[in-house]
């Protein structure tokens, strides 16, 4: 449903968009033949402003495809919305590599139709839905592309399975075998570990706009109905239509993948549930400053390569100024935005508004935490229609605003790709504080990672199987009061302490590097899904 490739096509709201355009940056390094399909939001998402007092704004501007980079392609997808024939424009976005791979990404645009990012009432999304998913699969036909494996990422696009097993049926296969040859070459990814996150809709909405085209499929609308359900909800779930019609599904971090079997298990009654994990990473590309990059290959680190190729380890032959000397560099910009004092100990914390991310639970005890000598940048924006989360954020803005903070905690606006470049490697301590287990993994913390800056945070998602005490610091992730004491506590016995012992933080920060770099590149990631999901699924296709 987004992908970031770059800020200046705004069709994303956070870290599922950003993990989808590090999906195909990466695919694009290591030349796997594969092109991603989404939606072109002419309204974009919004650019973040704050009232007087304090209260997230949102603006829509119109996106100017040519100057976003995206080229118009030669052909229409036309797709029946309950009854409305509506017919999309198909833009490319190319994703090139440094060494000459494109990977194409194919955008499909509707007027009115898609008009902003997760914007519009239920109706309005499932149009949305059908025109990714039914429009997607027609758009790849009509390219001339016949891909033998196809990944839906998070639920939005789940009805190309039902579009996928009309063009079978259509093309002479019995419906049950057209249900089995889609299943067996779809590979599904859940980002969300919270029933309420999956996408839902009322059963006579989904027959509406769906049954004509299921029965072109031969299923029967109680068939129809009965992919999409589960116990205990009333309406139809694009997550279990998804999970029934794929292959194999995988969570995005071994905890999340714990997680979804538990949420998912009454899918498969007396059956071990079918999805696994692929944890996800960051393009390194795209993440790891510059500057830093160029410093690295000095030792012979290669940051371009697949990870088991990119000599990681030599990041300990780094003299311990040199790298320092970097990382004030880059402190340095982040001083320059924010008004900070470049010496002192600055913890980053930026990310979506959702409320179980806890953005205020270091400032609980305000007294206690500015009698540190740390400073914090905060920055991230709220779902349009989220006033819990936007209540969290207009409390810290207020705060940053307080003459007694005195420049210490600073929010900046309109968080987007080139400030998230800018403020991750900038810090000294990146802080995530998420309620577990609700973060499924959390990409921030490896773009900090990579650049050498040490985690703080709960033991969830990634940081569960990332964490140890030579690359960062641990909370157990219990109730607020408790998460909030041991914050206080680590910060005050370890974090400030060994930030003042230069050369123990310079081995911490070479740790982070050399350990984690590899192990949460998104060519990693890559590189497994292709070997356990597309390959398999590809071959069994072909056998049939």
């Amino acid at each position: 449903m987004e992908f970031a490739v770059d800020a200046k096509l705004p069709i994303y709201s956070g870290g599922l968009g950003v993990l989808a355009g590090d999906h195909l940056k990466a695919a694009a390094d290591l030349g796997v033949p594969l092109v991603g399909v989404g939606l072109f939001y002419r309204g974009g998402y919004f650019t973040q402003g704050l009232s007087t007092a304090g209260r997230q704004t949102e603006e829509y501007h119109p996106v100017d495809p040519e100057a976003a980079g995206l080229v118009r392609e030669p052909v229409t997808v036309e797709v029946d919305l309950a009854g409305q024939k509506i017919t999309a424009a198909v833009w490319r976005y190319d994703v090139r590599s440094a060494i000459g791979h494109t990977v194409p990404l194919y955008l499909l645009d509707v007027d009115m139709l898609t008009d902003a990012l997760y914007g519009g009432d239920r109706e309005h999304r499932i149009r949305q839905e059908l025109l990714l998913g039914v429009g997607g699969v027609r758009a790849l036909s009509a390219l001339g592309l016949k891909p033998t494996v196809f990944h839906v990422n998070e639920g939005h696009s789940a009805f190309l399975t039902i579009e996928r097993a009309r063009e079978l049926v259509e093309e002479g296969s019995e419906p049950q075998r057209a249900l089995e040859v889609v299943r067996g070459s779809t590979i599904f990814t859940t980002h969300t570990p919270v029933p309420a996150g999956n996408e839902i809709f009322g059963n006579e909405l989904v027959l509406r706009y769906v049954g004509e085209l299921a029965g072109q499929a031969g299923l029967s609308a109680k068939e129809l109905l009965a992919l999409g359900r589960t116990e205990g909800t009333d309406g139809f779930g694009l997550t279990p239509l998804a999970l029934r019609l794929s292959a194999a599904a995988n969570g995005v971090s071994e905890l999340h993948g714990e997680v979804a079997r538990d949420m998912w298990a009454p899918l498969w009654p007396g059956e071990e549930p079918r999805i696994g994990h692929v944890t996800n990473g960051v393009h390194i590309g795209t993440w790891l400053a510059p500057e830093l990059a160029e410093l690295l290959r000095t030792v012979g680190v290669r940051p371009e390569a697949p990870p088991d190729e990119g000599n990681w380890d030599a990041v300990h032959e780094l003299g311990s100024p040199e790298l320092w000397r970097v990382h004030a560099t880059l402190k340095e910009r982040v001083a320059a935005l924010t008004g900070f004092d470049a010496e002192r100990l600055t913890i980053g914390f930026a990310r979506r508004f959702a409320t179980y991310k806890r953005a205020g639970l270091v400032f609980s005890d305000l007294e206690r935490l500015l009698r540190l000598p740390v400073q914090i940048v905060v920055a991230g924006k709220a779902h349009p229609q989220d006033a819990a989360g936007k209540d969290v954020m207009q409390r810290i803005v207020k705060l940053s605003r307080d003459p007694g903070v005195a420049g210490r905690v600073v929010f900046l606006e309109n968080y987007d790709l080139d400030l998230a470049r800018t403020i991750i490697p900038g810090c000294d301590i990146w802080l995530n504080t998420p309620r577990r287990p609700y973060e499924a993994s959390g990409t921030s913390g490896m773009k900090a990672a990579v650049n050498g800056v040490p985690n703080l945070s709960v033991l969830d998602g990634w940081w569960a199987e990332a964490y140890g005490p030579e690359v960062g610091w641990a909370l157990d992730g219990a109730t607020d009061e408790a998460d909030a004491a041991q914050l206080y506590r680590v910060l005050e016995e370890q974090v400030v302490p060994r930030f003042h012992d230069r050369e123990a933080w310079v081995t911490m920060m070479k740790n982070s590097i050399s350990h984690l770099a590899p192990r949460f590149s998104m060519e990693r990631a890559v590189i497994e899904y292709v070997e356990r999901y597309y390959l398999p699924s590809t071959a069994d296709v072909s056998a049939r």
